[in-house]
């Protein structure tokens, strides 16, 4: 006999939502590395990263709304500290 039921319901999410889960994450650690390295490149791109994250949802829906949030707000503060002091933004 078999212990695996036939109508159990499929895990929550499955390989996309694991996906979007680690873009998110990669594009929380990115947003935070832009804050000193070209926020223009870096942080365009963990922007970009954690809107896909978001759009592909699942499970980790709630660590793509805050990487996405998290990634704009470095986006900009990167932005006024390379302006202020003076460094290259792209």
């Amino acid at each position: 006999m078999s212990t695996h039921e036939g109508n159990s319901p499929p895990a929550e999410g499955g390989a996309a939502s694991t996906v979007a889960g680690f873009l998110a994450a990669f594009a929380i650690f990115a947003a935070a590395a832009g804050l000193v390295y070209y926020p223009g490149r870096v942080g365009s791109a963990a922007v970009l990263v954690a809107l896909v994250a978001a759009g592909i949802g699942g499970f980790q829906r709630g660590l793509a709304t805050f990487a996405v949030a998290f990634a704009g707000i470095c986006w900009f503060a990167g932005m006024v500290i390379a302006i202020s002091l003076e460094r290259p933004i792209f």
